[in-house]
């Protein structure tokens, strides 16, 4: 009988009482990282499940066993095994967290808190544009709108590459550097330090160290300075020992725009291509070149069309709209690395992430297109919360990964096959 006078659950399967109340410091993130390492018997792939590092998760779980007076885990240089105590906790545990987020599920579909918090974070930069405030205000309202988000737990520290400012994100200290990232913004606005916690979410997930670069806004800095610096930056990461098909490029709306002109750049001045692009709700069509002008079902709101076309014009200037460093979607993209894109249906720019995956199949690109129920523009911001933008930057994640699992490969078959010689 427990404490409230009524049989535990598990009597029923005539499993042991429970006589002791649990202790109340246990708390569900205990039991979150207890439950992930216990499933997949590995820290790094559990860390990377949950967008913490290894070092916090390892501390949680540790926590846990002093809460509950014994070891869970078997733990060698090799491999993890689960003790005897941790057998017995982890059906139960998985069942505890199984009611608590059914519950939590039920209660937000009813109350629609999500789409309403959601919108609520959205609101103030989205009445900013409405009231046609100037750009100064528009960068401090989107770094506000950043700052509502918690970064996860990486190293953070600030480094020069090759020029550009940047700050390079650490989810471990033994991390490879294996992946830059560019934000979005419409090429004026964003900043490597907002965007922390959406790249530092990735960086985990991918378990690589990860530049975002702080590259040169318009109009101060108009077409091409952006793409200069994502150039330099991207040099500035092999020249660091990265090989390129262990190295991943990745960006957000304009920044997933950038990205594909980084390409494009690297391609003319015939330098090494990444080994995967990740696309996050891209924006890359900046004069809606391809898909022409507005029709009777797009999407977009006239506050957002005028916001777009107003940052356009800041970008590109006298610059021709049509050209495929500026506008991607009007490029030939023949000889890409594989993409990844995802998008959430009801995002205004989902018909640009459609019409990118037909371009890319169209010339024979390795391209992946990933739908999401989800109705923000960038969703994945929105990942501490929004369980739909959790398992995106999770697939992001192991999209990434699988370039170092591939590198593993390659080299274990050609040491094989010099062996053979």
């Amino acid at each position: 009988m427990n404490q409230r006078g009524s049989p535990d659950r598990d009597a029923e399967d005539g499993a042991t009482l429970s006589t002791l109340r649990a202790p109340d410091a246990i708390e569900l993130r205990h039991l979150r990282a207890f439950v992930a390492v216990a499933e997949e018997l590995n820290f790094g792939r559990a860390a990377a499940r949950l967008f913490i590092s290894q070092p916090a998760l390892s501390r949680q779980v540790r926590a846990l066993e002093r809460l509950v007076g014994c070891p869970l885990l078997r733990r060698s240089t090799h491999r993890v095994e689960l003790a005897l105590a941790g057998e017995v906790l982890l059906e139960r545990a998985q069942r505890v967290l199984a009611d608590v987020d059914q519950a939590v599920s039920a209660t937000r579909s009813v109350g629609g808190e999500l789409e309403s918090r959601i919108a609520r974070m959205w609101e103030p930069l989205l009445d900013l544009a409405a009231g046609d405030a100037g750009l100064q205000a528009m960068r401090d309202g989107n770094e506000e709108l950043l700052a509502k988000f918690e970064p996860p737990e990486v190293g953070v520290r600030p480094v020069n590459a090759g020029g550009v400012q940047a700050l390079q994100l650490d989810p471990a200290p033994d991390a490879p550097l294996g992946l830059l990232y560019l934000h979005g913004g419409g090429f004026v606005m964003g900043s490597a330090y907002g965007y922390r916690p959406l790249a530092g979410a990735l960086a985990v997930a991918a378990g690589v160290s990860t530049l975002v670069a702080d590259y040169r806004l318009a109009p101060e800095h108009p077409f091409p300075a952006a793409v200069e610096d994502a150039l330099r930056a991207y040099v500035w990461i092999l020249d660091r020992g990265t090989p390129p098909e262990e190295l991943a490029v990745a960006g957000d709306s304009s920044g997933a725009g950038l990205a594909l002109s980084l390409l494009l750049s690297l391609r003319q001045q015939d330098l090494p291509l990444p080994g995967r692009v990740v696309l996050l709700s891209p924006g890359v069509d900046i004069g809606r070149v391809v898909l022409g002008p507005p029709s009777g079902d797009d999407a977009m709101t006239d506050v957002q069309r005028d916001q777009v076309s107003s940052f356009r014009d800041l970008y590109l200037g006298p610059h021709p709209v049509d050209d495929p460093l500026a506008s991607p979607l009007n490029a030939d993209l023949t000889g890409f690395p594989p993409m990844l894109i995802q998008v959430g249906t009801g995002d205004t720019f989902s018909d640009e992430a459609h019409a990118l995956a037909d371009l890319a199949h169209e010339h024979g690109v390795d391209a992946r297109l990933e739908l999401y129920p989800a109705e923000a523009h960038v969703f994945h911001l929105f990942w501490s919360f929004l369980p739909e933008a959790a398992d995106a930057l999770e697939q992001a994640g192991r999209f990434v990964r699988e370039l170092r699992t591939n590198a593993v490969a390659v080299t274990a078959d050609a040491e094989q096959g010099a062996d053979t010689a």
